[in-house]
């Protein structure tokens, strides 16, 4: 029986399954920062910070664990490639470790509320749900289903407050199936 599912150098789209009993596995993303497993001097295909973050977020809000392997060099060093990349995770996790450390994916009613372009991952004790951004929105952001459901919003990198409102927004609410379920984040401008 395999205690560890692995899937290496791609990133599921869903929390992984026993194809046999379907029953959720505990998987780990096992990816590289470049396109090599090892060190390779004339290596040309380095991932994006931006891609390194999103690969993160997405295996833990789908309930996975992330591996990333790097190659030293010869002389046993990381070369400066290699820095740079653990460096975007560093330099993220300082003010975002919260969301990921002791989170995984999201309750399953919950997810229905997760906008385009966003993440959720939440709290083991089910207690905090982080909110993920990879495309900023406009003004404002709409999570259907989640009226009534949230306490406090705020941001991580500086713990300043999200003003949010619920229900029935006339200029928010047109067209929307349960316009009372709404929950309306009022962002500020980036």
């Amino acid at each position: 029986e395999q205690d560890l599912w692995t899937p290496e150098q791609y990133q599921p789209q869903e929390w992984l399954r026993h194809s046999d009993t379907g029953e959720l596995v505990t998987w780990e993303a096992c990816q590289t920062f470049s396109g090599s497993w090892g060190y390779h001097r004339d290596e040309q295909t380095w991932k994006s910070p931006e891609m390194l973050i999103r690969m993160l977020i997405n295996t833990v809000a789908l309930g996975g664990n992330l591996l990333m392997n790097v190659g030293p060099t010869a002389r046993g060093y990381l070369d400066s490639r290699a820095e740079a990349a653990l460096q975007v995770y560093a330099d993220w996790m300082k003010y975002n470790n919260r969301s990921i450390y002791g989170c995984t994916m999201a309750e399953p009613d919950l997810l229905r509320a997760v906008p385009r372009d966003c993440r959720f991952t939440q709290s083991q004790d089910g207690k905090r749900l982080y909110l993920h951004l990879f495309a900023y929105p406009f003004a404002h952001l709409l999570l259907q289903g989640m009226a009534g459901k949230v306490a406090y919003a705020q941001f991580l990198h500086d713990a300043s407050e999200i003003r949010f409102s619920e229900g029935a927004v006339r200029h928010f609410s047109e067209g929307a199936a349960k316009a009372e379920d709404l929950l309306v984040l009022e962002l500020p401008p980036v």
